[in-house]
């Protein structure tokens, strides 16, 4: 019997995890009631009061789990700031970052059979730093939008800025649908890659976000990045 040593790599920190199980619950809740929001359904009732009383627990259910998003964000912040396997974030001001890149995009692309071990590869760096550029997008449109009603309060005036660089409320709106869609396509695609990972590579992909550790059979070409 053949036996196979790994090195463990301690990357994820528990606000790091706890966010991101957070997200995954608060990002199918916030599209679902944020898409019935949008397009609320035809009720045909006996009292014209249930469909507007239905739609104020779909606003509710939205602005509660945005709140709880926000909420492990900022874990997430604190996170980043204590633990470096937290901060994996793409070298753009490094050259190997684009030939690594090239390296892992010729991999998925069936090009090559391999590409270098990393803790986060670098085409997945850039992915979830674009993701939470999209994140900031729904945070300062959703506040902007939810605020409205209170220009003078201090969320108005932390976040009315926003609607008056996209020109108005509208526009808030409208970006934000759009981001959400987006991120919505992300999480896909971050579906599909972490179980092709976790299946072809075998470096603990899925348990990772569970134990914060990751299991590599060689030495990870990043792993000076939390060492």
């Amino acid at each position: 019997m053949k036996q196979e040593v790994r090195k463990e790599y301690y990357l994820f920190s528990p606000f790091l995890r706890i966010f991101h199980w957070l997200m995954v619950i608060a990002i199918i809740v916030l599209f679902i009631t944020g898409f019935l929001i949008t397009k609320p359904p035809v009720i045909l009732a006996s009292e014209p009061t249930n469909t507007p009383l239905l739609m104020n627990l779909v606003r509710n259910i939205h602005f509660i789990a945005a709140f709880a998003f926000c909420a492990g964000f900022i874990g997430r912040i604190y996170g980043f700031i204590i633990n470096r396997g937290d901060r994996l974030f793409p070298h753009f001001w490094k050259k190997q970052y684009y030939r690594d890149t090239i390296d892992v995009a010729m991999h998925y692309m069936l090009i090559k059979p391999t590409h270098a071990p990393f803790l986060r590869n670098p085409l997945a760096r850039a992915s979830y730093a674009g993701l939470y550029v999209l994140v900031a997008i729904e945070v300062l449109t959703g506040f902007a939008m939810y605020y409205m009603t209170e220009p003078s309060a201090i969320g108005g005036i932390l976040f009315g800025w926003v609607n008056r660089v996209l020109g108005n409320e509208f526009m808030s709106h409208f970006v934000h649908h759009y981001a959400a869609w987006a991120i919505i396509l992300f999480a896909i695609g971050h579906f599909y890659m972490v179980i092709r990972a976790e299946f072809m590579e075998g470096e603990a992909e899925v348990s990772s976000m569970f134990a914060g550790s990751k299991l590599l059979r060689h030495t990870a070409a990043d792993a000076q990045d939390v060492e």
